[in-house]
């Protein structure tokens, strides 16, 4: 699911923002967010997997993929004024996603829906906001709900060495949403996002297609790849219409037997994932740049079939990063099958 099982991409988290700095608009699906397995449809029945999701980061970069260390505020004429840029930004989002999974077959698939509302103490894209446009310390502090991510079309083939997976869903701009204008020394009046926004003032409809190789008949071993593609609606209070996004995630899960009888699993793996802005940012208050991240990590989690419950958690490492934050994922969920 990103909950998604698939879920949830599920958010929150992430988006840079228009500025007279380099740092642009990002998507709401999070490739540091799920874990290996979690693209695919499983089997029939109803499901609930609970995300927890952990972002640090101190380093904002700019269209070379250099770190931004200050910013120059200039909303009209005249010289602007130039401010230093020190952040040391955390964030914590939590997703619950409630997936049913039916009977039905269409094409030859089963057809499952979910639905995922989060929570999050805070936005990244506020934050930055704030920080890049007012020269303010990037630190704010609230608690609430988040975009809700709805997937109503999610379809899952299953062949002895393969499954794959196509899923179409949208997030909606439920989250609280607010601009603040803040009247500078020698600027003058700067609009900004409110730095403890939680939702991101734009819709997302998403596409997302998934494939597994599985070497072994018992699937004990599976090798996957998911793309995801974000298409924005323009964003509320500016004229601003984020650029369409792709993003690669790929990983290998592995599962042990802790046990005679297998009933209690291991699963490790490497994973990570890759995103690319691929058109740019359309509006008044556009930049010619496009974003991308690159990440690294790994999974390890427990499984004991008979509850038919799952315990992974997971970290990324984000190496690279071009025109958005560059930071470090720690990620813990667990999903159970009612």
């Amino acid at each position: 699911m990103k909950i998604k099982s698939k879920l949830l991409r599920i958010a929150l988290v992430i988006v840079s923002i228009i500025s007279t700095s380099d740092a642009g608009e990002i998507g709401h699906f999070n490739g540091g967010l799920m874990n290996i397995r979690d693209y695919f449809v499983p089997e029939p029945g109803f499901y609930a997997v609970d995300y927890n999701y952990f972002y640090n980061t101190k380093t904002l970069n700019d269209s070379k993929g250099n770190k931004i260390s200050s910013v120059t505020i200039k909303p009209g004429s005249g010289p602007g004024l130039t401010v230093g840029l020190n952040m040391d930004v955390n964030m914590y989002a939590n997703a619950l996603g409630l997936m049913w999974v039916s009977d039905w077959k269409i094409f030859g698939a089963k057809y499952a829906a979910l639905i995922a509302p989060n929570v999050a103490n805070a936005s990244l894209e506020g934050a930055i906001s704030t920080a890049t446009q007012v020269g303010n310390s990037a630190q704010a502090s609230n608690f609430g709900l988040g975009d809700i991510f709805v997937q109503p079309v999610w379809l899952g083939w299953t062949l002895k060495h393969w499954d794959f997976a196509l899923g179409i869903g949208f997030y909606a701009p439920t989250g609280e949403y607010n601009t603040v204008t803040e009247t500078l020394p020698v600027v003058g009046p700067v609009k900004t996002e409110a730095a403890d926004n939680i939702g991101y003032g734009f819709w997302t409809f998403q596409f997302q297609g998934a494939v597994a190789w599985y070497p072994w008949e018992n699937k004990g071993t599976a090798v996957t790849a998911v793309l995801t593609y974000e298409t924005n609606t323009k964003k509320e209070g500016f004229d601003l219409t984020p650029g369409d996004i792709l993003t690669l995630n790929w990983g290998i899960s592995q599962f042990l037997p802790l046990t005679k009888d297998h009933k209690f699993l291991l699963e490790i793996g490497p994973a990570g994932y890759d995103s690319w802005q691929t058109t740019p940012d359309n509006g008044r208050l556009s930049m010619n740049v496009r974003d991308q991240v690159h990440a690294a990590g790994g999974q390890i989690g427990l499984t004991y079939i008979p509850w038919m419950l799952s315990l992974n958690t997971h970290y990324f490492y984000e190496f690279a990063a071009i025109d958005r934050f560059q930071g470090q994922v720690f990620g813990f969920s667990i999903s159970k099958k009612f």
